[in-house]
């Protein structure tokens, strides 16, 4: 289990063009990392990948290009959100999925 506490995002801004970086939670599962928004559609990150699906992300030391989707496989979803509570307790919101293309360090 990945011992991490936190992934770091990189969006494009969808008013601005300019990239975005938040601090999130996250699990892996199958080779992508997932992420969950508490404020569903309404943030603004997520917002930012529906506009611009390239995203670099980094965990760690390891920096990651990749694309953001919305998963809407509900068993997929079912098993994420119960990787989130095992984690931090915690798994109330939109489900979203990184896949990374490579690293870049």
């Amino acid at each position: 289990m990945d011992t991490k506490q936190y992934l770091y995002l990189t969006t494009i801004g969808h008013k601005s063009g300019k990239p975005h970086e938040i601090e999130i939670w996250y699990v892996q599962h199958n080779g992508c990392y997932y992420l969950v928004a508490e404020k569903r559609e309404h943030a603004h990150w997520v917002q930012n990948l529906r506009a611009t699906p390239q995203i670099t992300f980094r965990v760690g030391e390891i920096i990651f290009n990749g694309t953001a989707t919305i998963p809407t496989d509900d068993k997929l979803i079912s098993i994420i959100k119960a990787l989130m509570n095992d984690k931090y307790n915690w798994s109330d919101g939109l489900v979203v999925q990184l896949c990374a293309d490579a690293d870049i360090t």
